[in-house]
């Protein structure tokens, strides 16, 4: 398989993700095409962990192309409620998922909640099926450690990027560059990991 021309099928449509990913990975020898120019639609993601549902939607990307598929599911965890809105990050105010929604949500939920309770990590697991019966994908995982701050600040990003201090710089991910982001977050960090295991993991290709 020639790796400099691999076209990878990307399980989102999720505008802010398609775009850090693809900026993550451009340097890389492998094109990702967004599942949406196949008409392909979002999975339902029946999983009880971020790496069941990462797994759910490059399964149903790779079975509606026949191409290899390449999926994220991340989210937010609140140390103060039990680890929530975890995997229901996207849709914590229900559907359809709308960010703004989310954020005050979260607001309100820890409103009161002193600075030392209010700790928190971006989870970010990636997954690189070969093909939808693929028995053994490649997964990679990335975490970012945090805390939620009492109002939101910021314009960059999406999600829960202005509630999201960052402590090593002293400000939320919302008021970071995308360049520094992607090189210090969940979501880079587990596509860093997945572009070095890339190659061994491509030469190994399994059959259906």
């Amino acid at each position: 398989m020639n790796s400099q021309t691999q076209q990878i099928v990307l399980a989102s449509s999720n505008q802010g993700k398609l775009r850090e990913i693809k900026t993550i990975f451009q340097d890389q020898p492998y094109q990702l095409i967004p599942q949406v120019e196949f008409n392909v639609s979002d999975a339902d993601e029946t999983g009880l962990t971020f790496v069941e549902n990462a797994i759910i939607k490059a399964r149903h990307a790779a079975q509606h192309t026949g191409m290899m598929a390449l999926a994220d599911d991340s989210g937010i965890e609140v140390d103060y409620l039990n680890g929530a809105p975890g995997i229901y990050s996207a849709r914590y105010a229900g559907q359809p998922c709308d960010n703004q929604a989310n954020n005050d949500k979260l607001l309100t939920a820890l409103q009161g909640v002193p600075k030392q309770q209010r700790s928190a990590r971006f989870q970010c697991v990636i997954v690189l099926m070969r093909h939808a019966n693929d028995p053994t994908p490649l997964i990679c995982t990335g975490t970012w450690e945090g805390y939620i701050v009492e109002k939101q600040s910021g314009v960059n990003g999406f999600g829960y990027d202005p509630l999201f201090f960052v402590p090593t710089h002293n400000c939320t991910s919302a008021e970071l560059s995308p360049e520094v982001k992607n090189q210090l977050s969940h979501r880079g960090q587990a596509l860093r990991e997945l572009a070095e295991k890339f190659p061994a993991f491509l030469s190994h290709t399994i059959h259906n």
